[in-house]
């Protein structure tokens, strides 16, 4: 499980959060089988989508981020609650590009620079919230900062990044927001910026040991920040079942059901966060058929 601890300065004008996702971004190499540059991509969005999740109002509220782009990966898709959960998945799992400039995975080379990041808030009103801003960098982070200060009109800064072994495991994953509430001061505003101005990446603090409470601190040094609750264990984790995946299938047309049972015997739903599949017989279906004709 990632720990995700939150802080906020003495005078409440800065809010930060960081968050070890390691073992989240090692969940999705694992699940899903990705290369390196698409398990750094994935891996950031999902960093992104656990700490925005956490700071919903309440644990039954969700998010999805979701990034449509003209890279090679195709759409990157987010699911987090309010407990800070998350689930994730990919069009192309498998993306082999070379190196960028820097030596480093080429994430905007493996999501593209022409696209979209959606966020989608559903906190238990009669529709969601949705917001979408153009990609700035398509290297997430930027993006992400982009969204809160077109969107929500909330000044922040994020960082996010996940370091991937040669043999493709993941070595240390982790990310950080930091926020500026409504009445924060000038002089505030200069020792924050002093304070990221010397702060080393992220996925290089995780790899040498600062542990998310550290990183919060070096965020706010300067300005008494207190915990604003006990660390919270956040996690990767998919919600599919049978009985949804039921739901779904009976959800389909008397004639979709009656296709499957004639061309097929039955039918077989894969989950695209987990890979659990579920199988659907012929007489499963031919109920679900009987109940939809019960209803009409």
């Amino acid at each position: 499980m990632g720990k995700l601890v939150r802080m906020i300065s003495k005078d409440g004008s800065v809010m930060a959060c960081a968050l070890d996702s390691t073992d989240i971004a090692a969940e999705i190499e694992r699940l899903h089988q990705t290369s390196a540059v698409v398990t750094a991509a994935l891996g950031r969005l999902a960093t992104a989508g656990a700490m925005m999740g956490y700071n919903l109002k309440h644990p039954e509220d969700s998010l999805t981020l979701r990034i449509k782009a003209d890279g090679p990966a195709g759409t990157l898709t987010v699911v987090a609650d309010g407990k800070g959960t998350v689930k994730a998945c990919v069009d192309q799992p498998v993306v082999e590009i070379p190196l960028n400039a820097a030596g480093k995975l080429d994430v905007r080379g493996a999501v593209g620079g022409d696209g979209t990041l959606c966020v989608i808030k559903d906190l238990g009103l009669k529709e969601p919230y949705v917001g979408q801003v153009p990609l700035v960098s398509g290297e997430i982070a930027e993006d992400i900062t982009s969204y809160y200060a077109v969107s929500e009109q909330i000044p922040t800064v994020c960082g996010l990044g996940v370091l991937v072994d040669p043999d493709l495991s993941v070595r240390a994953a982790g990310g950080y927001l930091v926020q500026l509430l409504p009445f924060a001061d000038e002089a505030c505003i200069d020792v924050l910026e002093k304070n990221l101005q010397g702060l080393p990446p992220v996925s290089a603090m995780i790899d040498g040991g600062t542990q998310p409470q550290e990183i919060c601190e070096r965020l706010l040094a300067g300005l008494n920040p207190n915990l604003l609750e006990d660390p919270a264990e956040v996690g990767y984790h998919c919600d599919c079942s049978a009985e949804r995946s039921a739901k779904v299938v009976g959800s389909l047309a008397v004639g979709e059901l009656q296709a499957m049972i004639e061309e097929d015997g039955g039918c077989e739903i894969c989950c695209h966060f987990c890979g659990e599949k579920y199988q659907f017989s012929a007489e499963e279906l031919r109920q679900m058929i009987e109940a939809k004709r019960k209803k009409t």
